[in-house]
């Protein structure tokens, strides 16, 4: 198929025409990635007016995390969740705002769904207040129990069980990014016709780039050889056999977005300040799972320094861990420093 001649296509379009291309589909799947779309313009639409109205500022409550809570945290949370909890499809949901897992509603007469999802509803929403890049990450699975009721089991399967993963990005423009298996495709949200249009069609990655994405004020509690690692990346022992440029927004989805569309790494390693024990500041479940998806559909490389993300089964609902996600020979390189990880 050449993509080309469907650029402009709107994603509800492009994904029923790739349904298509699946004799076996049942409509399921594309019917669950139709309500994200469709909450992705909700919360796109309050992020658009959050100066405007009273949606900005903290709730004075923190999540299961420790973190503190926004309202458009909240917001964000209720309006996903709300869209995929009646969507007959889905069975159970767990939310990174929730401390345990959702059930999704249905009549008594219909079937059970046999779908799990897992959201990250606000990533980065420390950034809300200074009107810089947010963000939503998803990941679909299958489930594996049986009932009417689906269990945390549904969810704590290895990422390679996904059947499609995404994000949305709400920055200068919105942007919706997802992968059903099929290579990773990007959508711009058109608020003059209200619709996400195809706009990046079978995204790759190059091999390496030339931009590395990390917080180095963490720089005094990293390991010995992330420290040798970054320091690499500054002179010209490295894949791009130059220096490399600092890009760091502090917002993952925006940071991998990047490295996504030119290169490069994205990297989040672990440090004694987020767990003495060195097991990593991002939500497997949540955050580095999905992206794993999507950077490897994308022809990329996504680890922990010392593993592969998608081989990772997790061990509980809320689970960290180290993340490099990015250009092959970069991660490849970023691994090689890891020895000291357990």
């Amino acid at each position: 198929m050449n993509l080309r001649k469907r650029l402009g296509t709107t994603c509800n379009r492009f994904i029923l025409e790739e349904q298509r291309h699946h004799p076996q589909a049942t409509g399921e799947l594309s019917e669950i990635l139709t309500q994200i779309v469709l909450a992705a313009k909700v919360v796109s639409r309050e992020v658009r007016k959050a100066g405007l109205i009273e949606i900005l500022g903290k709730t004075g409550t923190k999540n299961v995390q420790g973190e503190e809570v926004t309202k458009l945290d909240v917001y964000a949370n209720e309006q996903f969740v709300n869209a995929l909890s009646h969507d007959c499809f889905i069975s159970i949901i767990a939310s990174e705002e929730n401390d345990e897992v959702i059930q999704a509603e249905r009549p008594t007469n219909r079937r059970p769904g046999k779908y799990a999802i897992a959201l990250d509803p606000l990533d980065g929403s420390s950034n809300i207040d200074v009107n810089v890049s947010i963000g939503t990450v998803w990941s679909i699975q299958k489930r594996v129990s049986e009932g009417r009721e689906g269990q945390a089991s549904d969810l704590l399967q290895s990422g390679n069980h996904q059947v499609a993963a995404g994000y949305v990005l709400y920055g200068s423009s919105t942007m919706l990014v997802y992968s059903a298996g099929d290579g990773v495709h990007g959508f711009t949200l058109d608020p003059s016709v209200g619709e996400f249009l195809l706009s990046h069609e079978n995204i790759r990655l190059p091999e390496n780039g030339a931009i590395y994405s990390v917080n180095e004020g963490n720089t005094a509690f990293w390991t010995d050889g992330t420290r040798n690692w970054v320091q690499s990346l500054k002179g010209k022992s490295n894949p791009a056999g130059k220096p490399y440029s600092l890009r760091y927004v502090g917002s993952m989805v925006a940071d991998v977005h990047r490295t996504l569309l030119v290169g490069g790494i994205f990297a989040y390693p672990p440090d004694s300040k987020s767990s003495p024990k060195l097991r990593g500041k991002l939500r497997l479940l949540y955050e580095a799972s999905p992206m794993a998806f999507l950077v490897e559909q994308a022809g990329g490389r996504a680890s922990t320094g010392k593993q592969r993300i998608l081989d990772l089964e997790p061990e509980w609902l809320h689970q960290r861990v180290p993340v490099f996600f990015g250009s092959v020979r970069d991660v490849e390189f970023a691994e090689s420093f890891q020895e000291d990880l357990a």
